[in-house]
């Protein structure tokens, strides 16, 4: 059984999706119960499945008997096995969150809503199990259909951002395929654990330069990553409230798992091509997008706007974790990917919390909701506390080892970049409470009234763990070192 936990992972939301529109034709409101069962079922095997792979070892799990490297390998190794249970409880806590806070304009339509989080969902398993360059691809592009198709049902400026995103993910989308290609044609494989033993003899290949040059860039467009990031700002803030947390927490985090697992488990990240050092190449990108993401949220009004750039900004201090070739920055990264993951959800279901209940939409409207919303103060305190990253929350243990790695690595440029984007950070939260704080007048005609028991659930359980995260980090940390850690490092 527990060997087959990777397809049942991916097959329980897939074929929920693909019924649900047969099941639920009479009864819509079905749809919704049927997603959170389903996406209960799949946090409870994602957990047994961690359990399975640290103590037994990772699952390598061949589809239909065809062997390496012919067939199709998915693996359930440690950091995939940690990521999918984030993936899978943040999935959860939004499709609940969804529940009161769907566009009620949807009407018939809200059976393809809950088809396409279970369809998401499904696909960001295979992204996190592949081991199969073209598959990876496939489930990308699964991901980002289901994603365009999410933003765009909430109809007027949203569709807009939709056709943006899908115009920038396809060509993000070509550029990755076509560097596939160039790496099948030199190697003559798609697997990835095949691969790793051809490359050290083509080293000298311009094609193998070009592959990984087109992978980098298409997956930096899903992965929003700065200067590739335009698509992310209009989407999050048009989607419809209620899917703007599970497309924030998720899609790009998983996207920039991928890109890791490519640079650290087919190439050895710290390979020099053609005088280029693939790390070295990371680490400035991250810093770079993490300043600039932080200095462009300090500029905005609209929330959603500046919790949007807010995320671009922690993108770039992930990878500076990631790019610092040691064991430390790298654990720092993962942890605080599994961090920001939790803060994204936790800023977009305030951000819908705010207008649903309130009107709330801009810094100058929060001034409303001070005292009529404990529940929405207090979690944006916590989120705060993480976003700019002061103890006890996971925030800052997360940039702490980050910190640390880029000093083992004697990269004072990366230092200098996670402290100048905690100060901008700061400087946008300072913003938003002084804006609740110095509270204005409620307007009449204004939304208000008691927040929904669900809403209170993902805002109470997305600020409990982002303080159990900090609380736990010292055994979160060792299984991250004991797990998840490339070969080389």
């Amino acid at each position: 059984m527990s060997h087959q936990l990777p397809a049942i992972l991916f097959l329980l939301p897939l074929f929920a999706a693909i019924s649900m529109p047969v099941v639920c034709l009479k009864h819509r409101h079905w749809s919704y119960r049927i997603s959170v069962a389903v996406l209960t079922v799949m946090v409870l095997s994602s957990v047994f499945n961690l359990h399975n792979v640290v103590n037994y070892g990772e699952v390598r799990y061949v589809f239909s008997g065809w062997t390496v490297p012919l067939g199709i390998e998915w693996v359930a190794d440690g950091l995939a096995s940690v990521v999918l249970v984030l993936v899978s409880a943040l999935g959860l806590l939004g499709v609940v969150f969804t529940g009161p806070t769907s566009p009620q304009a949807l009407g018939g339509r809200i059976v393809h809503y809950y088809t396409l989080i279970l369809l998401l969902m499904s696909s960001l398993v295979g992204i996190v199990f592949a081991r199969d360059l073209f598959n990876l691809f496939v489930f990308l592009e699964v991901a980002a259909i289901a994603s365009y198709a999410l933003i765009g049902v909430a109809g007027g400026r949203a569709l807009f951002a939709a056709f943006r995103y899908l115009i920038l993910g396809t060509l993000g989308a070509s550029l990755y395929l076509l560097g596939v290609s160039y790496l099948y044609a030199v190697t003559g494989t798609l697997n990835m654990t095949d691969m790793v033993e051809r490359l050290p003899m083509l080293l000298n290949s311009k094609a193998l330069v070009g592959g990984l040059v087109f992978m980098f860039i298409g997956l930096g467009i899903k992965m929003a990553l700065v200067p590739f990031h335009a698509w992310v700002p209009e989407a999050y803030t048009y989607a419809p409230d209620s899917i703007s947390p599970i497309l924030a927490s998720l899609v790009t985090k998983v996207a920039l798992l991928a890109w890791v697992r490519i640079i650290y488990w087919v190439f050895d990240a710290s390979m020099v091509i053609y005088g280029i050092q693939i790390l070295l190449l990371v680490g400035i990108l991250g810093a770079l997008a993490s300043v600039i993401g932080a200095s462009l949220a300090l500029a905005q009004r609209d929330i959603k706007m500046m919790f949007a750039y807010g995320g671009i900004s922690h993108i770039g201090i992930i990878l500076i974790g990631i790019g610092q070739d040691n064991s430390t920055g790298f654990t720092g990264g993962i942890f605080y990917l599994l961090n920001d993951a939790v803060m994204q959800a936790a800023l977009f279901f305030l951000a819908g919390v705010a207008f649903c209940q309130y009107g709330v939409r801009t810094i100058e409207d929060m001034g409303r909701v001070g005292k009529q919303a404990p529940w929405l103060t207090g979690s944006l305190i916590v989120v705060g506390l993480g976003m700019v990253g002061l103890p006890p929350t996971g925030g800052f243990f997360g940039k702490w080892y980050i910190i640390l790695g880029a000093l083992e690595a004697g990269n004072y440029l990366s230092v200098a970049a996670v402290l100048l984007s905690t100060l901008l950070t700061l400087g946008y939260f300072v913003k938003l409470f002084e804006s609740i704080f110095r509270q204005s007048p409620a307007q009449p005609d204004a939304p208000s009234g008691e927040i929904p028991f669900s809403c209170k659930l993902a805002l109470g359980i997305t600020s409990a763990a982002i303080m159990i995260l900090g609380l736990f980090s010292a055994p979160i940390v060792r299984l991250l070192l004991n797990e998840t850690l490339p070969p080389h490092l």
